[in-house]
């Protein structure tokens, strides 16, 4: 004996929803159509040729780089470098035992390249703030004036240095030409500027040039938000440019150059190109960057155990550095917006 169907309300709204809910129950679940899988996937396929980029261009020499500070890996196992000596945290000891030569040069390295970065990036960003100030008045020929100042950024960074390197060249560069025969300054004889203690400023002087074009293109655009309402009401008030500066711009800006000064910091703390192109595979002593100290333990002494466990630990002291800078400047930005 077969119960009768159970009979469906008529046409309301709890009919409806009645009907809607059976036909739901009789219904058997359809799998999801395959085009929406392949929408669903497409951001994550575009993906992955960057992150396999990463992954072989990065990631991979990182791990063997790493690996390669816990052997002792000198020419004599280049060809197979798996099977050189595995010597633990020696290379490491090596490095920052400051009694013996190893350390002593890496230290003095470290040094240079910190008061390096300290000048470099003060300068850069205080001539780049200065130009983005400038830069906001209104007279003609500011355009033309804003290329110029972006063409040390716009330029390849070889053909800059080059160009920099025949310039500061004894006999025939063009600033000794300038100061010494025609300004006449430091007397007739020509100065050696890619030698000896001269050679720390002829590298400030192209790191300076090279950076402060980025310096002035971020800050001249983070000015560009600022109301000009605020100026016209403090010089209502009596405030002078120095004063709106100190108590507008500068407070303004004041994010964008906690990001600046870090990627200037980084940027030029692991500068390798400028003093290699300036000075080649053995610069002098003054300017003696890490970046160029490690390539030369590492491809001009063959010893690449040591040169690799530099290079871990320039790796964990930007870590460190970056990680510092950021919690503070968030702790500061949080206590400001508080008050």
């Amino acid at each position: 004996m077969t119960s009768a169907p159970a009979t469906l309300p008529p046409d309301t709204a709890t009919g409806r929803r009645q009907r809607g809910t059976a036909a739901r129950v009789r219904r058997p679940g359809r799998p999801p159509r395959p085009g929406r899988l392949r929408r669903g996937a497409l951001p994550y396929l575009l993906l992955l040729p960057a992150l396999l980029l990463e992954l072989l261009i990065h990631l991979v020499p990182m791990a063997m780089g790493i690996l390669m500070s816990f052997r002792e890996l000198t020419q004599f196992f280049i060809r197979d470098w798996s099977n050189a000596p595995w010597t633990g945290f020696d290379n490491y000891a090596l490095a920052v035992d400051v009694n013996r030569p190893v350390g002593e040069a890496l230290l003095g390295s470290f040094l240079t390249t910190c008061l390096f970065t300290l000048l470099s990036v003060g300068l850069c960003w205080l001539l780049g703030t200065a130009a983005a100030v400038f830069m906001q008045e209104t007279f003609r020929g500011r355009g033309v004036l804003r290329a110029l100042f972006l063409v040390p950024y716009a330029l390849p960074v070889y053909a800059a240095v080059i160009t920099w390197a025949f310039m500061f060249q004894r006999d025939n560069g063009l600033v000794n030409h300038v100061l010494h025969d025609q300004l006449g300054l430091g007397g007739a004889e020509h100065t050696f500027w890619l030698l000896g203690d001269n050679s720390f400023w002829a590298l400030l002087t192209v790191s300076v040039w090279k950076g402060w074009p980025f310096a002035f293109l971020i800050v001249m655009a983070a000015l560009q938000n600022i109301p000009k309402d605020l100026y016209e009401a403090a010089a209502l008030d009596g405030a002078g440019i120095w004063q709106q500066i100190r108590r507008i711009t500068l407070p303004s800006v004041g994010a964008v150059n906690q990001v600046l000064i870090l990627v200037l910091f980084l940027w030029t703390f692991n500068d390798f190109n400028t003093p290699f192109v300036l000075f080649g595979k053995s610069a002098p002593e003054a300017a003696d960057l890490i970046s160029i100290h490690i390539y030369q333990s590492s491809f001009v002494t063959w010893n690449f155990g040591t040169g690799s466990a530099m290079s871990v630990l320039l790796l964990l002291f930007l870590l460190v550095v970056t990680a510092g800078y950021l919690l503070l400047t968030t702790r500061g930005r949080r206590d400001a917006d508080a008050h």
